[in-house]
């Protein structure tokens, strides 16, 4: 068994992954105000509809990228991903109606489960059972990092020349040079000895293990649908939350900014962590925090108490996001790791379509700082769920 991995190629896809998160960033920001400045949509169901449709197509993409990567290959849906993706920002610059945004959100979906679920494949292959989370940290920490890094840079952009074009143009360079990075890397599916432990599961096997039939794979699905249903929640309320008390257009940026990249860091220490001390009490632990920071954005005030509710719940988010996809790669046998990964992230990410929508009708009847309130109760919940569920048998996992 190998004890170290080429530490070059993970960089290279580290690398990667910051540009493939910086292509959600260009809208984290802007997205939300547009709907409102541009298009007249005052209904914030409406408004969240671009985030559950990203969230539906991601994460049904998700399930069928991690299956064919182990029949096609990991660097062919790789390059696919942002060949699918270079026509969003162009898109979302020249949209007349709100309906082509949620058509550049569908291509965005799929440009993020590509790419995003090759990077961490590939490092997975690249890896290590006792580097899993090590190297799931560096991915995952680059890929918000990215997201963080673009959604302040296109509020400062929005701020001095208004909400479109010059935000989305930013688009067009992260998605050129993340297609050519993406060309230099090297195949990384598993072949010989390594590919030897077994076939590829069917959809259908992989599938029902991810869902009910390994209850430690299933309460990670959970747990991962949770977190992400707490970010689509964000994602969609929280600049608006921000711009109704008073906080300018770059102040917003800079909010919205704090948590993905609090969120990016703190995975550099707690995707290592995990090695060494195990997953399940970071994961419980980071479920509960995640509630706490959104609990802080419901209390109003200053400028500070936001940056607050940005910094805990990015470091909640921090606790579990590496975290959980390391504990769905402890469980999951070499053969099948790609199709485990691919339902654990068909289930996390069907959390966005989940939050926008549920927040966005929540927030319609009972305000904004209600459905946050109400997102705060869902990650209490989960992670008691995950406590009880998530038993791991392995005394290298817990």
């Amino acid at each position: 068994m190998r004890t170290e991995f080429d530490r070059g190629r993970v960089l290279h896809l580290v690398v990667i992954n910051a540009f493939v998160g910086g292509m959600v960033g260009i809208e984290r920001t802007v997205l939300p105000l547009l709907a409102d400045a541009e298009f007249g949509i005052a209904s914030k169901a409406a408004t969240l509809a671009f985030i559950a449709t990203f969230g539906i197509t991601k994460a049904g993409v998700n399930f069928f990228a991690g299956t064919l990567s182990e029949r096609l290959g990991r660097k062919r849906l790789l390059v696919a991903g942002w060949l699918i993706g270079i026509p969003v920002p162009l898109i979302l610059i020249g949209a007349p109606t709100w309906s082509w945004v949620l058509a550049a959100n569908v291509l965005l979906g799929m440009n993020q489960a590509l790419t995003w679920s090759m990077t961490v494949v590939m490092k997975v292959d690249l890896a290590t059972p006792r580097t899993f989370g090590l190297v799931i940290g560096w991915n995952e920490f680059a890929g918000y990092a990215g997201m963080a890094v673009t959604a302040a840079i296109t509020g400062g952009i929005a701020t001095s020349y208004g909400l479109r074009p010059a935000p989305f143009a930013l688009g067009v360079i992260l998605a050129v040079v993340g297609l050519i990075l993406s060309l230099m890397a090297r195949e990384t599916r598993p072949s010989g000895e390594r590919a030897a432990s077994g076939p590829p599961l069917s959809m259908g096997r992989a599938f029902a293990h991810g869902t009910w039939a390994d209850p430690r794979l299933s309460s990670a699905s959970l747990a991962g649908l949770a977190t992400n249903l707490k970010d689509g929640a964000l994602w969609g309320l929280l600049p608006l939350l921000l711009a109704a008390e008073g906080l300018s257009v770059a102040e917003v940026g800079v909010v919205v900014g704090t948590y993905p990249l609090v969120w990016a860091v703190s995975q550099l220490v707690f995707g290592p962590m995990s090695d060494r001390l195990g997953r399940r009490g970071l994961i419980c632990g980071g479920l509960v925090t995640q509630g706490v920071g959104v609990v802080l954005f419901t209390l109003g005030g200053s400028l500070s108490v936001h940056l607050a509710g940005a910094f805990v719940v990015g470091i909640g988010t921090g606790m579990v996001y590496p975290v959980l996809l390391a504990f769905v790669s402890d469980h999951a046998e070499a053969h099948a790791r790609a199709s485990a990964l691919g339902v654990y992230r068909l289930w996390r990410d069907s959390g966005y379509a989940v939050g926008a929508l549920g927040a966005g009708l929540a927030a319609d009847r009972i305000g904004l700082a209600g459905s946050l309130a109400g997102t705060a109760c869902v990650m209490l919940m989960a992670s008691c769920v995950f406590a009880l569920a998530g038993r791991a048998t392995g005394a290298n996992v817990d």
